[in-house]
């Protein structure tokens, strides 16, 4: 889904990560602004991959129970948004992340909350 979005990633850390998603044709909704789908699938990408990069071994993998969204601010097409993840909580079978999505002017587009379960593999 992060190559059919567009989604390219800018910094990743296990503290931090950043990634960046174009306002096009295929994240848009018909009225033409950024699709409420479209920033729930970058901030659950960046927990995801976030969420996964704290985990010991390659026995485990993260898998998403909840996430939430606030949608704050239209993006028309033409535009970028750039999301930034950081752990709340980072537990051995449960984690917490925030997400927020932000425009080229640095405002606040999308707030969002992801739940992540440790399981085996």
């Amino acid at each position: 889904m992060g190559h059919a979005l567009g989604i390219e990633f800018i910094h990743v850390g296990t503290d931090k990560l950043v990634a960046s998603m174009p306002v096009n044709e295929n994240t848009v909704q018909p009225f033409g602004v950024l699709h409420g789908g479209a920033s729930v699938a970058l901030a659950e990408t960046l927990c995801s991959v976030g969420g996964w990069l704290q985990l010991d071994g390659m026995d485990k993998t993260v898998v998403g129970v909840e996430i939430n969204a606030n949608h704050i601010r239209a993006v028309r097409i033409g535009d970028e948004v750039t999301g930034m993840a950081k752990p709340l909580h980072v537990g051995r079978k449960i984690q917490v992340w925030e997400c927020e999505l932000r425009d080229k002017q640095d405002k606040l587009v999308c707030s969002s909350r992801c739940t992540l379960a440790v399981v085996k593999r």
